[in-house]
């Protein structure tokens, strides 16, 4: 027991580093599954998937939470009494909510229709995205950008919003497909940094309300209740500290660090894994 345990805390910590930075958190989850062979069905894995992604969630809230308030109050302090000084702000919280909506319909239309479903465990898939997400990292690593956050347009939401769609493939990186599609629309680093984490937002919350439903469905014993409750602890506190890191790297424009390991790391998992 006390291996399984182990085990569930692992998955947690990878969930959470990897949800922070462009190498698709799902696809490693899948990944070190098959390698610390834990076993577990279809919707056991989907389970600790979203109650993973919750503690990474918690702990971008946490990380942005300043950030989330001021949009939040310039919002509503914009329709209540139209003060210009907050429409940027109010601008920037539709081109939010714009870029969330196509990944949200077609995210709604692939888990009703199953398209993903075939792909969800053939890690060898996994590995050529990872190689995908490299090339596209390669491609924009050297990229600056000149837009901030009061300069992005709502052709940039809806373009950002479709590379968004991208990521519902397995083995592709959200945060990775949100950074390519905001670097190609010219966005600072940081401007791309902070849009593609705060669009997480709304899509992890609607993924952790429909992945309720599975969990509270579940017959487990306590001890595996613990155990998913102790994997969502350790990815709130991964997803915490590997964020703060990628920013650093992000602004420094370092990316070429991920082009290498989702390279690599993606080779091998075709040669070696099945």
């Amino acid at each position: 027991m006390f291996l399984v345990f182990i085990k569930f805390v692992f998955l947690g910590l990878v969930q959470g580093i990897m949800e922070a930075i462009p190498v698709s958190s799902s696809g490693h989850l899948l990944i070190f599954e098959k390698i610390v062979n834990l076993k577990l069905d279809a919707n056991q894995l989907e389970v600790l998937a979203t109650i993973t992604n919750f503690g990474s969630l918690l702990a971008v809230i946490i990380l942005f939470r300043k950030d989330i308030i001021n949009l939040i109050k310039s919002f509503f302090s914009y329709f209540k009494n139209g003060n210009k000084k907050y429409l940027n702000d109010t601008k920037y919280c539709l081109y939010l909510i714009i870029a969330t909506i196509p990944a949200g319909i077609m995210g709604l239309i692939a888990t009703k229709l199953g398209l993903f479903d075939f792909l969800n465990e053939n890690v060898k898939f996994i590995g050529l995205m990872l190689l995908v997400t490299g090339l596209f990292l390669f491609i924009i690593k050297d990229f600056k950008g000149s837009k901030d956050k009061n300069k992005i347009t709502f052709k940039d939401s809806i373009i950002i919003g479709l590379f968004q769609v991208i990521a519902l493939i397995p083995g592709i990186s959200r945060s990775g497909s949100t950074i390519v599609g905001s670097m190609f629309r010219k966005l600072d680093r940081e401007t791309a940094f902070n849009f593609s984490f705060l669009l997480y937002i709304p899509i992890s919350i609607a993924t952790s309300m429909l992945g309720l439903k599975d969990l509270l469905e579940l017959n487990e014993s306590l001890f595996i209740y613990v155990c998913y409750f102790m994997s969502m602890l350790v990815a709130f506190v991964g997803t915490y500290f590997s964020l703060k890191a990628f920013k650093k790297i992000m602004v420094n424009g370092k990316l070429i660090y991920f082009v290498w390991y989702c390279l690599i790391v993606g080779s091998l998992v075709i040669l070696f894994l099945r």
